[in-house]
C-alpha cells in the first residue's frame, strides 16, 4: 500500500507504507539527505527514522531550519546527560530541553559541587562521545516497564515524568549506553555534533517550584561546524557588553532594592528621563491616531478580574488578594488595564456613530514571577504598558487593527528596528480548555488578523498555543543589532471580554449589539523595551532619547562662564545637558563623557570663547570642528526633536 507524501513546493510523491524520512531525503537528492536532521510531518518534527503510515505534509529540516536545530540541540542535551553520566556516577536527571539558542539539561548530583570550572571536562568528553556516531535509537516502552527502569537507577525525577504519562505513549531513545526517557525528536547519530560549548551554570527549582529541590542547570550550545561557534562566542561576549543590567548601571538608568522587594525597578533621573521620552512619543503618536487618554488604579475589586476570566487563568500564580477591615472586601492588584476600560466604556449607553472608541493608558501592571525567573527589566513583578483598548463595530475591526499596525511599524523605525517578523498568535486545537469563547469567534478573529497583516505585506508566521485566553495575537517578533529575537508589540483581537462584561451599543438597527474588543501595545512593557533598546543600541540612545544630550566642557576654569552661558541656551531651547566644570584635565572630560555615551561634546577655550562657537565632538565619532551654537544646534535640529 501507497502513501501520498506532499512536499513544500506542493508536489506530491508516493512512497510504499512506513517509508522513513530519509528515504524521502535520498529521493529528493543525496546532498539534502547527507544534510538532513530532522522531518516535519503533519506539523509535527519527528527523527528521520522514524516510519510514515499515512498521507502526510512534509518538510525535511537541515541545520539552516529552526526545526533542524531543534533536533540538533535536543540530541546535544542528551549528549551532556550521557557525559555526565559517565564523569559523575549516580546522577540524577530532570528534564533536558532545547532551548531557542542551545539547550539545559537539569539534574541532581547528589550534592557533588559542580561550577564553571568543571564545564571543561565534560565538554571533552561530549567531543569524545559525539565522535562515536552512535545513533539515537526510539523505543516504544510499556509504562511498567519504563518505572522499573529508572527505579532500579533511583532516579525519582523521571518516575515522577513517568506517571503523568499514558500507557502507550511512553518512548525512550539510546546513544551509546546511555538510555532517557524522551518523546524525541533526534538527529540520527551524534556525529554531525562537531563543536561543544557549555555556557554557564544555575539553580533551577524542580518543575518550576520553590517548594521542590533546588537541581543544577547546565547551559550549553552546539555547532555542525567549529567556526559557526567562534562566531556565536563572539555575540555572546558583544552581548555581556551590551547587557542592559549592566549598562543600566553604568549610565545611571535603574536600580532594584532587596528593601523595596524583588522584580520591582527603580527608575533613576537619568533612566526616568528616557522613560518619559518614550511616553511622550507614543502620547503624540497617540492624538494623532484619535486615541483618548484614561487613568485607572493600581488595584481592583477581586470580582473584576473574576468577571474577566484573569482571576481563574491566573489567580493562583499572582500576588494574593488584599483584604480590607471589612471582611466582605477583597482587591488584587491589577494584573492587566483591559478589565478596567471596559468598565469606563460602560459609563453611558454607547451607540453604532460613537464608534470606535480608543483608550489609552500607561497602566502599571503587577505579576507574580517566581524569583528565579526574575531578570533586569525584562522579566519584573511591576511593569508598565503602553496599553489601549479600541471598542467598534465588526466591520471596522479590520481598518483599525492596520491603523494599530502602522503605529507599531512606526515604533520600530524611529527607534531602529528594522528586522522584524509579524507572529499569529493561534490557540492551540488540542487543548481548548485553556481558551474562553466559542470556535466560530476565534475563527473569526484569526481570519480577521490573518487578513490585515497580509493586507499590510507583513511577512508572518503561524504559531498555535501562543494566543491570549480570550483571543488571538499578532506579535512582533524583533531582531536586535545581535540578531537575537525578542517579542516587543502586541495587537489582540477579542470577542471574549466585551460579552463577560456586557458591553453594548446600539447599532443602526436600533437594536443592541456587542462591541469587538482590540488590545494594542506597541512597546508592550516599557521596562522590557527599555532593556532591549538598551542591547540593541548598546547604551547609545538615539538623540532624541538620550537622557542627557550634550556636556559643554570648558578646556580651564578661566572659561567657565561662557560654559554655563552654553548650558544656559541650549537648555533653554529644551536640549538636554551638563557642564563638566571639574579641575580635571580635557582629556579626562573627553573619556568620562565618552564612557558616559553622551552624544555630543561642545569643548570651549580660549578660540571658542573669542569667536563666540563651540568645539564639536560627537561620541564615538571625534572632532566635528568648530561651529556657532545655533548652526550647531540647526545641524541637529531634527535629530533633538520626537519624532513626527
Amino acid at each position: 500500500m501507497n502513501v501520498k507524501i506532499t512536499l513544500p513546493d506542493g508536489s506530491v510523491k508516493e512512497f510504499q507504507e512506513g517509508v522513513k524520512g530519509i528515504e524521502i531525503a535520498q529521493s529528493i537528492s543525496e546532498g539534502l539527505a547527507r544534510n538532513a536532521l530532522a522531518i516535519e510531518v503533519n506539523g509535527e518534527i519527528w527523527d528521520l527514522s522514524r516510519p510514515i503510515a499515512k498521507d502526510s505534509s512534509i518538510k525535511i529540516f537541515t541545520w539552516n531550519d529552526k526545526g533542524g536545530k531543534y533536533a540538533f540541540w535536543h540530541s546535544s542535551a542528551h549528549l551532556l546527560a550521557e557525559a555526565l553520566e559517565i564523569l559523575y556516577p549516580g546522577v540524577k536527571f530532570g528534564i533536558g530541553p532545547p532551548i531557542e539558542n542551545g539547550f539545559y539539561y537539569d539534574v541532581d548530583l547528589g550534592g557533588k559541587t559542580f561550577g564553571d570550572d568543571d564545564l571543561a571536562a565534560v565538554e571533552k568528553k561530549m567531543i569524545e562521545l559525539a565522535r562515536l556516531n552512535n545513533a539515537f535509537v526510539r523505543s516504544d516502552v510499556p509504562k511498567k516497564d519504563a518505572i522499573d527502569y529508572f527505579k532500579k537507577k533511583g532516579d525519582e525525577y523521571k518516575l515522577e515524568l513517568i506517571e503523568g504519562l499514558q500507557d502507550g505513549s511512553i518512548t525512550f531513545y539510546q546513544q551509546g549506553n546511555f538510555v532517557d526517557l524522551c518523546r524525541g525528536p533526534h538527529i540520527p547519530t551524534t556525529g554531525p555534533i562537531k563543536a561543544v560549548k557549555l555556557l554557564n551554570v544555575a539553580g533551577a527549582y524542580w518543575r518550576g517550584d520553590e517548594k521542590n529541590k533546588m537541581l543544577t542547570r547546565i547551559y550549553g550550545i552546539t555547532f555542525p561546524k567549529q567556526k559557526e561557534l567562534e562566531e556565536y562566542m563572539y555575540i555572546v561576549e558583544e552581548a555581556k557588553k551590551r547587557d542592559h543590567r549592566k549598562l543600566g548601571k553604568e549610565l545611571e538608568l535603574f536600580a532594584f532594592s532587596e528593601k523595596v522587594g524583588m522584580g520591582l525597578p527603580l527608575w533613576l533621573p537619568k533612566g526616568t528621563i528616557v522613560r518619559e521620552r518614550l511616553e511622550q512619543f507614543m502620547r503624540k503618536a497617540q492624538v494623532k491616531a484619535g486615541y483618548d487618554p484614561v487613568v485607572t488604579p493600581h488595584i481592583g475589586s477581586k470580582q473584576l478580574y473574576v468577571t474577566s476570566g484573569h482571576y481563574e487563568k491566573y489567580g493562583k500564580d499572582s500576588f494574593q488578594p488584599i483584604h480590607t477591615p471589612d471582611e466582605n472586601e477583597e482587591f488584587l492588584l491589577k494584573p492587566m488595564n483591559c478589565p478596567h476600560h471596559c468598565e469606563i466604556y460602560k459609563v453611558k449607553p454607547r451607540s453604532y456613530k460613537d464608534l470606535p472608541i480608543r483608550y489609552a493608558e500607561f497602566g502599571t501592571v503587577y505579576r507574580y514571577e517566581q524569583s528565579g525567573e526574575l531578570h533586569g527589566l525584562t522579566r519584573v513583578r511591576g511593569f508598565t504598558q503602553d496599553d489601549a483598548h479600541i471598542f467598534c463595530r465588526p466591520d471596522q475591526v479590520k481598518a483599525e487593527f492596520i491603523a494599530v499596525i502602522d503605529l507599531v511599524l512606526h515604533v520600530f523605525k524611529s527607534l531602529g528596528f528594522g528586522n522584524y517578523t509579524a507572529q499569529v498568535s493561534l490557540r492551540d486545537p488540542e487543548n481548548k480548555q485553556k481558551y474562553i469563547g466559542g470556535d466560530e469567534l476565534w475563527d473569526k478573529a484569526e481570519r480577521e488578523i490573518q487578513e490585515a497583516a497580509d493586507e499590510r505585506g507583513l511577512k508572518t508566521v503561524a504559531v498555535k498555543g501562543e494566543a491570549a485566553f480570550y483571543g488571538p495575537k499578532l506579535d512582533f517578533m524583533v531582531r536586535d543589532a545581535l540578531g537575537r529575537s525578542w517579542q516587543l508589540g502586541t495587537i489582540q483581537v477579542d470577542y471574549q471580554l466585551p460579552q463577560r462584561f456586557e458591553l453594548e451599543y446600539v447599532g443602526a438597527d436600533n437594536q443592541r449589539h456587542i462591541p469587538v474588543m482590540i488590545h494594542r501595545a506597541p512597546f508592550g512593557s516599557l521596562e522590557r523595551f527599555v532593556a532591549v533598546l538598551i542591547e540593541h543600541c548598546a547604551g547609545n540612545f538615539p538623540l532624541w532619547l538620550a537622557p542627557e544630550q550634550f556636556a559643554v566642557l570648558p578646556i580651564s576654569e578661566k572659561f567657565n562662564a561662557y560654559a554655563k552661558s552654553v548650558v544656559a541656551k541650549l537648555k533653554e531651547i529644551d536640549i538636554r545637558g551638563f557642564l563638566d566644570d571639574r579641575d580635571e584635565k580635557i582629556g579626562r572630560k573627553i573619556r568620562d563623557a565618552e564612557i558616559k555615551k553622551v552624544p555630543f561634546m561642545l569643548i570651549v577655550g580660549e578660540k571658542e570663547v573669542a569667536e563666540n562657537k563651540v568645539s564639536v565632538r560627537k561620541h564615538g565619532e571625534g572632532d566635528k570642528g568648530s561651529l556657532d551654537l545655533m548652526d550647531f544646534v540647526n545641524q541637529f535640529k531634527a535629530d533633538f526633536s520626537l519624532p513626527v
